[in-house]
């Protein structure tokens, strides 16, 4: 397995008041409006349980179209939208928009087939990001477990919607694994934001979706930053135009991470259980023929 050593510009000295160092950027690989921030294979390994980030902009219903049902196995998917909304049409979940501040997330588990659930909302562009987590080897073959949360019935705390975790005494309704945050953050020209993470969360880093920050943290458009391994602040401040941007604290996974095409595991048998799984739901899935609803959407598959 290929790693990035994201070791090379750390500083001696642990976290000041100034806040974390950056110690180390990219801007990912891809074109146009779709950039892979982060895989399994590179920053993943050092970020776990963070394992991949893709930042995607475009016509909403191009991605609709093009975007074919795939599956997934031992990881949480998180969605976020930075820009413009989508719609969702779910039996098990009912219909709405997920827009700025509100997500779709998928405990994968065990075996799951999707990609078609969400369809162009009142907006006809997007940008987001869409995140995995690897799970605990206890929750890796666990059901499957989906939620479509609209804004109206997240959590702002400050500048930041809680999208996972807990952070300023409020608790995401996302059912996402214990000991990870991740916020979905705008700042103003000028406005300076200290972010604490909760004690143990030495993992930390951000993608910038728009606008620039300054200071100490500076970044641009497009660029993700990788603080360094310590639970001190991240100190941050808005740019000339104002900042949007993700940001993720965890505690570090102590697993190993098992990968298989599209599903990541705590466990070599997990990937084998959770790969078998997704050949047998593919048979009943594809027996099943159009499951296309009116909205455009195809709910997820679980088996």
């Amino acid at each position: 397995m290929s790693t990035i050593d994201v070791t090379r510009d750390r500083k001696t000295s642990t976290a000041t008041t100034a806040g974390r160092d950056v110690i180390y950027r990219t801007r990912g690989r891809g074109h146009g409006e779709v950039f892979r921030l982060m895989s399994p294979s590179d920053l993943g390994e050092q970020l776990k349980p963070f394992v991949f980030l893709d930042s995607f902009g475009g016509v909403m219903s191009e991605f609709a179209a093009s975007g074919g049902m795939h599956p997934h196995s031992g990881i949480g998917t998180v969605t976020v939208f930075t820009r413009g909304d989508v719609h969702f049409d779910d039996p098990e979940a009912g219909s709405g928009y997920i827009g700025y501040g509100g997500v779709e997330w998928m405990r994968a588990g065990g075996g799951v087939w999707h990609g078609k659930e969400l369809s162009s909302g009142k907006s006809e562009r997007i940008h987001g990001f869409q995140l995995w987590l690897s799970l605990p080897a206890e929750l890796e073959l666990a059901p499957v477990d989906s939620q479509y949360v609209e804004a109206s019935d997240m959590h702002q705390v400050g500048p930041a919607y809680v999208i996972v975790g807990t952070h300023g005494g409020v608790t995401s309704p996302v059912r996402a694994p214990a000991g990870v945050n991740y916020l979905l953050v705008t700042l103003a020209p000028g406005q300076r934001w200290d972010y604490t993470p909760p004690p143990g969360h030495t993992v930390g880093w951000l993608a910038l979706s728009k606008g620039s920050l300054a200071g100490s943290a500076s970044a641009s458009n497009g660029e993700l930053l990788i603080f360094s391994e310590d639970d001190g602040m991240i100190a941050l401040q808005g740019g000339p135009d104002g900042a949007i941007f993700v940001l993720g604290s965890a505690i570090p996974s102590p697993h190993e991470l098992h990968l298989g095409y599209y599903s990541v595991h705590a466990s070599a048998e997990g990937l084998v259980t959770g790969e078998r799984n997704i050949q047998v739901l593919k048979e009943q899935l594809f027996s099943l023929g159009n499951r296309q609803r009116a909205s455009g959407s195809t709910p997820i598959y679980r088996g």
